[in-house]
């Protein structure tokens, strides 16, 4: 089982952490881990492909995460999306899981968090 996974955020060093920390969890299963450093750059990936899942940064310098949600559920993109964020505010939650994400944790997540996640998801 191959599991395939979009990482997007702006931070190059986030982004070090989220494949390491999915390497980890995922370790017994083959996982492909594909970046996007920006939101643009990302909804065109997701048009080109379905991911088992899509990590999501809310604060990102062209768009938020919060139109990158919105752009994908008002072009009917299927994605499993997880919003990983410094904002933890429960309004920031509750307003991602009304655009469609399945998943709101914060960075840099904690492994335990996210293996129960992807298991409610139906990733794992």
């Amino acid at each position: 089982m191959t599991i395939t996974i979009l990482c997007i955020d702006d931070s190059k060093v986030s982004r070090t952490f989220i494949k390491k920390g999915f390497r980890d969890i995922l370790q017994d299963t083959g996982v492909t881990i594909e970046e996007a450093s920006n939101a643009r750059e990302a909804l065109h990936l997701c048009h080109l492909k379905a991911y088992d899942l899509v990590t999501l940064d809310l604060t990102m310098p062209d768009m938020s995460g919060y139109d990158v949600l919105s752009a994908l559920k008002q072009e009917a993109i299927k994605q499993k999306v997880i919003v990983l964020t410094a904002d933890i505010q429960p309004l920031a939650e509750k307003k991602v899981m009304e655009l469609g994400a399945v998943g709101y944790l914060e960075k840099p997540f904690d492994k335990e968090n996210m293996v129960t996640l992807l298991k409610k998801t139906g990733v794992l």
